[in-house]
C-alpha cells in the first residue's frame, strides 16, 4: 500500500492496521524516518518536500511490487510526505510484514535504499543563511547498489 501525504500519521496505528487479522505475519519491521535539525553542519529550521504528483505514487508502487517479488511479504505500507516540516516531525515510514524477521528486515531496507535514490521527492532545507536544494547522495546510491540484481 503507497500513500503520499501532506498530514501526519500515527506509526502504531499504520502497523496495527495492517496487521489486523492476519495470524499468519510473523515478524514486522519498519522504518520512521524524522527531520533533523541539522545536516552538513548547518542549522535547519525547517525542510519542505516537494513531489511530483502522479509520477512518485507510481515509482512508488513499483519499488514496493519489486519488493514483493523478492521477498515473500503478507503486507507492506510506504507513507511519504510532502510540504513544509519542523524538526522532529515524521517524513517517511515504511513497513513489511512477513512470516519470517529476515524477509521482513531485508525488504524494509530494500525500500528505503530504492525510495532515497529512485522516488521523485525533491527537499528545500530552510538555514540561516536562507532556502537549501538537498543534492543526491553517493552514499544512498551505494547502499541501493547492493540490491541491483546481476
Amino acid at each position: 500500500m503507497i500513500r503520499v501525504q501532506e498530514h501526519d500519521f500515527d506509526v502504531g496505528q499504520e502497523i496495527k492496521n495492517l496487521t489486523n487479522g492476519n495470524h499468519a505475519i510473523g515478524g514486522v519491521a519498519s522504518f520512521l524516518g524524522l527531520v533533523r535539525d541539522i545536516a552538513s553542519d548547518a542549522e535547519i529550521s525547517a525542510m519542505t518536500l516537494e513531489h511530483y504528483p502522479g509520477m512518485t505514487e507510481k515509482m512508488l508502487t513499483e519499488i514496493e511490487a519489486e519488493a514483493n517479488r523478492r521477498w515473500e511479504l503478507d503486507a507492506s505500507l510506504i507513507i511519504h510526505r510532502y510540504g513544509r516540516m519542523e524538526p522532529g516531525e515524521q517524513i517517511v515510514l515504511v513497513i513489511t510484514c512477513s512470516k519470517h524477521r529476515k524477509s521482513a528486515f531485508e525488504s524494509c531496507e530494500f525500500l528505503m535504499d530504492f525510495l532515497k535514490t529512485k522516488a521523485p521527492f525533491w527537499k528545500l532545507e530552510e538555514t540561516p543563511e536562507g532556502g537549501k536544494w538537498v543534492d543526491a547522495r553517493d552514499s544512498d546510491d551505494t547502499a541501493a547498489s547492493r540490491w541491483i540484481e546481476k
